[in-house]
């Protein structure tokens, strides 16, 4: 889908929100988007007998019905079995083998229906998902929210009898995106200290270009430099990961080797925050979504993961937050707000097309809410933003655009300049400092617990923990990398009827001292484990009516798209 318009399958996901009327248009996140498929439920079991390994149970149907056609899939290892020797069992069932991992263990690759229906025996195997396609969430600009979110602030520091001096050093920002156009040395300088390429989808050439001008746009308005359209970490470097091709979307592998690069690099880039303004397209538990175990390896690693909730909203009524990567509980979560053009965050409301409410494991998100509508930023002259939206170009190589997409980088500089100051911090502690400072809105608890104040939270020096439960389950894996054990929590979570005594969307936080709040009792909703089984999920809020199966050719679907 193109920002925000509809083709005959599905809507094209990306964390700007498209046009719904001339004034408005939705944030561009990253969506994981399955060619010819409306929707792949995650959480659904496998439809097949003996099945050691998740697999998605219309995934499993189709690899069934079609033995011969060939499915592009992700292939992840339970704990103790690495890429490697995923790779091995993968070629055990003559599969081929696109890409092993580095930030989770498991491979891409393509496999035929009854060489995927025989992997799924193996008891090595996790999780077989497919290898979909990601796409940026979609697109609106108003100028106040810099001095509005305490971001203008922090530009400088006031030093003796008033004189401004430069501002603490922010750590490097990574953006994995379309790419950030390499001729915008008014906005970024020679602060775009390396280019990746990892967009399988891209016309060969054009490294170094952003053909769709969304990256380009998310990392102005987390660290551009323009004295007229300035970001929020001025002085911060940027490493540019590209994964998505000039239509927005990426694949997923494309996206997991983008982070794969960032765990293995990022101490020598100096690399300390991660956007991803993108959304997946296939309803997922984080427990075996590929994506979420890759991100959250660079949370475990220390790195900040911020990520558009996604723009698929309705009206403001609360949704099923299903989508990777916006729906894992470590990662900080970011809805859109409109800043109606005044100073104060308390007349600021919810786009209307933001998600909100809970993720099929039953956690609240988002956590924290940025302007998103009108949001202005620098793009490539050529790239398909501008040119198919020239009535938003507001001066050469400048544009307005709305979405989830451009409220993440909000919050994605307002990590880095919390590190500016806090350098030895940790994702826990910068996540809840950003939490505990964030302004009301009269978006209530729909926007998180509050809008970004970006002043406050780098001013906070002793943050709450929001993950203090959710910490009990990470632990070193056979190879001594931290991970999550879902298995553990699952079974923690099943046997307690009270994992929270709060709800922190039904709790009113502008009255809560959170030096004094106890984190481990407001993770949690009251509705969520104990009463969440999948043998029960109701799914049929799931329109399956839309999708004519018998009209796709399964045989031909190449589902890396």
């Amino acid at each position: 889908m193109r920002h925000g318009h509809k083709t005959a399958q599905h809507e094209r996901g990306s964390a700007l929100w498209g046009t719904g009327g001339r004034g408005d248009s939705r944030g561009r996140g990253l969506v994981l988007l399955l060619a010819l498929v409306a929707l792949i439920a995650f959480p659904a079991t496998a439809a097949a007998k003996n099945l050691n390994a998740f697999v998605p149970a219309e995934l499993m149907a189709h690899a069934q019905a079609n033995p011969n056609a060939t499915f592009n899939v992700i292939v992840r290892g339970r704990p103790g079995n690495n890429s490697a020797s995923i790779a091995k069992d993968f070629g055990g069932v003559a599969g081929h083998t696109k890409r092993a991992f580095y930030s989770i263990n498991g491979v891409a690759g393509s496999l035929t229906g009854a060489q995927l229906v025989k992997l799924a025996t193996n008891n090595h195997v996790l999780a077989i998902t497919p290898d979909a396609v990601l796409k940026t969430t979609d697109y609106q600009s108003q100028e106040v929210w810099r001095q509005a979110d305490g971001i203008s602030s922090l530009w400088h520091v006031v030093g003796a009898l008033g004189a401004l001096l430069p501002a603490p050093q922010a750590p490097t920002i990574a953006v994995v995106d379309s790419g950030i156009d390499q001729s915008k040395a008014g906005d970024f300088g020679t602060r775009v200290v390396a280019h990746l390429d990892f967009c399988s989808r891209c016309p060969a050439g054009t490294t170094g270009q952003d053909l769709e001008g969304h990256g380009t746009m998310v990392a102005g308005l987390a660290a551009g430099s323009s004295s007229t359209y300035g970001g929020v970490a001025q002085n911060a470097k940027l490493v540019d990961l590209r994964t998505a091709s000039a239509d927005g979307s990426s694949s997923t592998s494309d996206v997991i080797a983008a982070t794969d690069w960032i765990l293995q690099n990022k101490d020598q880039y100096g690399i300390k925050v991660v956007n991803y303004s993108m959304r997946g397209a296939n309803p997922s538990s984080f427990r075996y979504d590929p994506l979420d175990a890759a991100v959250e390896s660079l949370w475990f690693h220390g790195v900040v993961v911020v990520a558009a909730v996604g723009n698929y909203g309705t009206d403001g009524a609360p949704v099923k937050v299903q989508y990777s990567p916006g729906n894992d509980p470590f990662v900080i979560s970011v809805g859109a707000v409109s800043t109606n053009g005044t100073l104060s965050t308390a007349d600021d409301t919810l786009a209307p097309w933001s998600a909100y409410g809970h993720t099929l494991d039953g956690f609240v998100k988002p956590e924290i809410s940025a302007p998103g509508r009108w949001m202005v930023g620098p793009v490539p002259a050529g790239a398909t933003l501008p040119t198919t939206e020239p009535d938003r170009v507001l001066a050469p190589g400048y544009m307005w655009m709305s979405g989830t997409s451009l409220s993440a980088p909000i919050v994605s500089g307002a990590a880095a300049q919390v590190l500016a100051r806090h350098p030895n911090w940790t994702p826990d502690q910068v996540k809840g400092a950003l939490m505990a400072t964030a302004k009301p809105t009269a978006a209530g608890f729909a926007g998180g617990v509050g809008e970004v104040n970006a002043a406050a939270a780098a001013a906070l020096n002793a943050p709450p923990n929001p993950h203090t439960n959710l910490n009990a389950f990470v632990a070193p894996d056979s190879s001594g990398n931290p991970g999550f054990n879902g298995d553990a929590w699952q079974q923690a979570v099943s046997s307690q009827t009270d994992w929270s005594e709060t709800d922190w969307s039904e709790t009113d936080w502008s009255e809560t001292d959170w030096s004094e709040t106890d984190w481990s009792e407001t993770d949690w909703s009251e509705s969520t484990f104990a009463q969440t089984d999948w043998s029960e999920t109701d799914w049929s809020e799931t329109d399956w009516s839309e999708t004519d199966w018998s009209e796709t050719d399964w045989s031909e679907t190449d589902w890396s798209e």
